[in-house]
């Protein structure tokens, strides 16, 4: 409990960073003695206070939503962005702007909660018809997956004209969020809530459907639950910010190597973990080029790809 609230204390050092990081210059000092002036006050409330929280939400959420997803694939080498679960919420997106682009933003958050549902349950699918899968298969068929349904998206896009609007779920970019323009996180932290809460049927669904029939566990509804939370929790970065790639894969497995499988013991560490990754590649993107701004989304992409041929070079170790 020591070690969780200094971790706790740590991720707040870290968004009280994030807050004062950026272009337009906001002086903590003058904030918290009260001289700061109007402009200040409306870049901390309007853009620096939304941005840092949505980072937070969409860390945790995302980091969450890739151990469910790996409980119930079984597998240590899946996470939304290797399974097509991004790629059809961004299908889902595509469905909106062609056909109701006026809609909520809730409302199209729901459509591409949908549509990631139906990509993961095709995943899962696709995985249960494949007797004999290697545990190396199994992301590759994610990916395979995913790139035809970003093909389909990206024709489509093109077709009318809509490839520029698609960019911007293309890549995690958290400069444009604003006040009003994050608030569907709330769900995905809402759902991560629910996650620890059935997180002892998650540890055991990661068992196996057999195993967990035979300890009287629906094993059908633990699934509906987990699909339905990743998907959920996926559409809504998607919608907020674009595609966060591998930071499901990334600390699930740091924290499982750590705590191990005991879902229960290891959420709140994911979570927090998730939150501290992303701020922490947030700072980075801002800092390492300013003025300009590299996107969220880039610098996990290099690191994730890197720890993904790490766990893949450890595998084939172990192997040989």
């Amino acid at each position: 409990m020591k070690s969780l609230i200094l971790a706790l204390l740590l991720i707040f050092l870290m968004a009280a960073v994030s807050l004062f990081v950026g272009v337009s210059a906001v002086s903590p000092w003058s904030i918290l003695d009260g001289t700061a002036d109007q402009r200040q006050v409306m870049i901390l409330l309007a853009s620096r206070v939304p941005r840092t929280a949505a980072l937070v939400l969409a860390g945790s959420g995302m980091a969450i939503a890739g151990t469910i997803l790996q409980m119930l694939a079984r597998n240590r080498f899946v996470e939304p962005s290797t399974t097509g679960t991004v790629e059809s919420a961004g299908l889902g997106m595509l469905v909106v702007l062609l056909f109701a682009p006026e809609m909520p933003v809730m409302a199209k958050m729901l459509v591409a909660a949908v549509f990631a549902l139906a990509g993961t349950g095709l995943f899962l699918a696709v995985l249960r018809a494949i007797p004999l899968r290697s545990v190396l298969m199994v992301p590759l068929i994610g990916i395979m997956l995913g790139g035809m349904i970003s093909a389909v998206t990206t024709f489509f896009a093109y077709r009318f004209d809509l490839l520029q609007s698609m960019g911007a779920w293309a890549n995690g970019d958290f400069s444009a969020v604003l006040r009003g323009r994050y608030e569907t996180l709330w769900v995905a932290f809402g759902l991560t809530i629910a996650a620890y809460v059935v997180a002892d049927r998650f540890t055991v669904a990661g068992m196996g459907e057999e195993f967990s029939t035979n300890l009287g566990l629906n094993y059908r509804r633990v699934m509906a639950i987990g699909l339905f939370i990743v998907s959920t929790v996926t559409a809504s970065v998607v919608v907020t910010a674009g595609v966060v790639p591998f930071l499901g894969l990334i600390v699930p497995n740091i924290v499982s190597m750590a705590m191990g499988d005991n879902l229960r013991k290891s959420l709140p560490w994911i979570g927090l973990c998730g939150a501290g990754l992303i701020l922490a590649c947030d700072i980075v993107g801002r800092t390492i080029n300013a003025p300009f701004e590299i996107p969220v989304g880039t610098v996990l992409g290099v690191i994730g790809s890197l720890f993904f041929l790490y766990l893949l070079l450890k595998r084939q170790s172990r192997v040989a």
